[in-house]
């Protein structure tokens, strides 16, 4: 397998040196080339069209353009997204190298993010994500709420690599940057309704008004609703479904006469989903032997989509409000980010996934955050400038769970059973995070066509879970504080106008924190630790054939240490645990490369690619030995780091033609993604089964993807209606009908369940804007 990567890797690479090595020479006497010039905004929205050969990105807290920013970065304006019919943030799969999104379904728009291989898949809001996902600059700090609605945004940009110097907390994977359009001062509408396979239809529309100039207001609504593509077997109705409602609205203030600016949005998401697990338990875990035999011993692809659940009610609410304020002082540009958010969450869900009823919980949690960021940015001479700030951020959560285990069969008449009813003993978790960073970073072109980036974050952060029993009292709890200073520096090189060189050294953090499924006063009360990643990276960034071709390519190797995943353990009153601990090291190597082909007017190519090679390294954790029963030490450095597709990339085309009634929009888009696994888990065991050490031979196959070849297309006619921009948008997504997992999980060597991936489906759209 290493020798496939390293010959991938080698390939790739020189492919790159002998185009670097053609376009050098060509473009070597190329006058500077003037930045393209924006287009007008849309009056509905406030995006602003500007050629992709001069695409502007705030990767770095400033305004570069693409092909000058020195870090891997995929930028997707709104344009793009529109092309694509996409609808949520997993529908960016594919369109950035090494990117994985998939959607968890036990918690409320909740997403698993993983860029380079780094990620943490759980929705348990003290454990933070490894990917950062920053909407109007505010840090979003758990996986919950993140699946976001596509209508109203300018542009998305992806940050691969760790990303804590600039973007807030704990983004050792990378970060994925949202900007939604700003209020345009004028009067505008845009609007559109779609309708598509297993009765989902969305209704979208933002209104803008203003005096164009000083005072700008913009008003939205979004809603979505699905009956769901699992077929329920006991019901004979779909299952899956969800209802889902995202309004609020954006007030712009600009003084005349003044360079201040203050924009306050305030929205709520609402959301009503019927959650549902496939049921994935074999012949030698402990269930299987309860559960009616055509449920068990099921396959990981076509079985998935019929499901024995009983039924269950979900729902997730979060209102939540950002203030952002810019005050230039001449050379100094003054900023402020405060961001509130909250969300209250009820579930009930069956994980046995089948009719017996052994295993329904209902959760009940409420989580709060509120950041505040200061940072000031500007230019020294000609040659220097900086980003330096603060950053201060306070969550807090509430958890209350009830089990029903070994219920019986559940009620004939299919209405949900609370758990409380079977549960006087419930969990209850109660956790807070405090945390304090200063940050800076600084680039100075110290000679000719050669400039140096560097930068770093101190960050404090304290934390406290405590773990309890409704009747029975405290487990345990804990109080801890983790400081860490994260690094960055990197050159780059500029030959020609057309060519840039770079190299970079990171450093990423994420802190320690507490256990909030430990059952035991000792794993509940020991914290575990911080993991760190060093990230070396070089690569290059060229714009060939006239400025025709921009061709991206990176390559990495990150050192991962203190790793934290979770493990389960003997202990607690159901004789099981699952705690977090650092179990050991992992390396990760890769390459990642992403173009764009404009070969004749209206016509667009774009492709990437992601290689990965990843192991661990002294991954040991205590668990329960096959024979004797005792706790003994379990190797897992066979396993494979999870959502880590070996290879993963993409190809899409689009096409424009004009007509006599205003234009056609071709668009078709080809993901592939190599299997890939979805938890550290059991596979083949050897070594000594009865004292330790028992070696890990790798993953129980239930948990590994099977390779997707993911086809989406669109068609979109574009006219004028009565003074307003109409179009209407055929389009299929999965059209090979792709079937399998989105997340797999094994538990304990007593069950295991799964969620599956959309299957084929396909719609129209129409809609307007004036």
């Amino acid at each position: 397998m290493r020798t496939s990567f390293a010959r991938q890797a080698v390939t790739s690479a020189l492919f790159t040196t002998s185009l670097i090595a053609l376009a050098v020479p060509a473009h070597a006497a190329d006058a500077a080339a003037p930045a393209a010039a924006a287009q007008p905004a849309d009056a509905a929205t406030g995006s602003s069209t500007i050629d992709s050969n001069e695409i502007v990105v705030s990767a770095r807290r400033r305004d570069e353009t693409l092909q000058t920013t020195p870090v891997a970065i995929t930028a997707i304006n709104a344009a793009m997204l529109e092309g694509k019919a996409s609808t949520n943030i997993g529908d960016l799969q594919g369109a950035a190298p090494n990117l994985l999104i998939t959607q968890q379904n036990s918690g409320g728009q909740a997403a698993n993010l993983s860029i380079r291989g780094l990620t943490y898949a759980d929705i348990e809001k003290s454990q933070e994500p490894t990917v950062g996902v920053v909407v109007d600059g505010v840090f979003i700090g758990t996986n919950t709420g993140q699946l976001l609605d596509f209508f109203d945004i300018d542009q998305i940009e992806v940050l691969r690599g760790p990303q804590g110097t600039l973007f807030g907390r704990n983004t050792i994977g990378g970060v994925i940057s949202i900007r939604r359009s700003k209020p345009t001062m004028t009067t505008g509408v845009k609007a559109e309704a779609s309708y598509g396979k297993f009765n989902t239809w969305d209704a979208r529309a933002i209104v803008n008004v203003g005096d164009g100039e000083t005072i700008g207001l913009k008003g939205f609504y979004f809603h979505s609703q699905s009956d769901g593509f699992y077929n329920s077997a006991v019901t004979g109705k779909h299952a899956g479904g969800y209802n889902n409602e995202n309004f609020g609205a954006s007030l712009l203030f600009k003084p005349r006469g003044s360079d201040f600016d203050a924009e306050l949005t305030v929205e709520k998401q609402d959301q009503k989903f019927d959650v549902v697990n496939s049921n994935i338990a074999n012949s030698t875990e402990a269930f299987c032997g309860i559960e009616p035999a055509n449920q068990c011993n099921r396959n990981t692809t076509t079985d998935l989509y019929t499901v024995f659940n009983s039924p269950g009610i979900s729902t997730y609410s979060a209102p939540s409000g950002t203030l952002e304020m810019n005050l230039g002082l001449g050379d100094v540009k003054l900023t402020s980010i405060t961001g509130y958010r909250k969300s209250t969450e009820y579930q009930t869900q069956d994980f046995d996934s089948s009719t017996s009823d052994l295993y329904y919980v209902r959760r009940t949690q409420d989580y709060k955050q509120w950041s505040q960021e200061l940072r000031a940015s500007g230019k020294i001479g000609s040659t220097f400038d900086y980003v330096i700030g603060g950053f201060y951020f306070n969550s807090s959560y509430n958890l209350t769970q009830y089990s029903r285990v070994f219920g019986g069969a559940f009620a004939a008449s299919l209405v949900p059973i609370d758990g409380q009813l079977f549960d006087a003993n419930g969990q209850v978790v109660h956790g807070h995070t405090e945390s304090y960073a200063a940050f800076g970073d600084f680039n100075w072109a110290f000679a000719d066509r050669f400039r140096l980036s560097f930068g770093g974050r101190y960050t404090h952060d304290k934390k406290e879970l405590v773990n309890s029993f409704l009747t029975t009292g405290t487990v345990g709890s804990g109080k801890a504080s983790f400081n860490k200073f994260t690094p960055k520096v990197g050159i780059d090189f500029r030959p020609d106008n057309n060519t840039m060189l770079y190299a970079s050294w990171s450093r990423g953090f994420r802190s320690g924190g507490f256990s909030p499924r430990a059952a035991t006063s000792v794993t509940a009360g020991v914290a575990y630790k911080p993991e760190t990643v060093d990230s070396y990276e070089v690569g290059a960034k060229l714009d060939l054939l006239d400025r025709h071709l921009q061709f991206n390519i990176a390559g990495f190797i990150s050192k991962y240490k203190g790793l934290q995943q979770n493990t389960t353990i003997p202990g607690g009153p159901t004789g099981n645990q699952t705690i977090t601990s650092n179990v050991g090291s992992a390396t990760i190597k890769g390459v990642e490369i992403d173009a764009t082909l404009r070969p004749a007017e209206g016509l667009k190519f774009t492709a990437t690619a992601g290689f990965l090679d990843s192991h661990f390294k002294n991954f040991i954790v205590g668990n329960i030995a096959p024979v004797g029963g005792a706790v003994v030490p379990f190797d897992y450095s066979a396993n494979n780091p999870i959502y880590s597709p070996k290879f993963s990339g993409s190809i899409s085309g689009e096409y424009t033609m004009p007509t006599s009634f205003g234009t056609i929009v071709a668009a078709a888009n080809l993901r592939h993604i190599g299997r890939y696994d979805q938890q550290i888990s059991l596979g083949p065991l050897t070594g000594n089964l009865t004292t330790g050490p028992v070696i890990v031979n790798g993953n129980d196959p239930r948990v590994k993807t099977d390779v997707q070849n993911l086809l989406d297309a669109s068609l979109t006619a574009n006219f004028e209606l009565s003074g307003a921009k109409a179009y209407v948008t055929v389009f299929g997504r999965n059209l090979g009908n792709d079937r399998g997992t989105t997340a797999a999980f094994t538990v304990a060597g007593l069950w295991s369940f799964a969620s599956a991936r959309e299957p084929r489906t396909y719609g129209v759209t129409v809609g307007f804007k004036y």
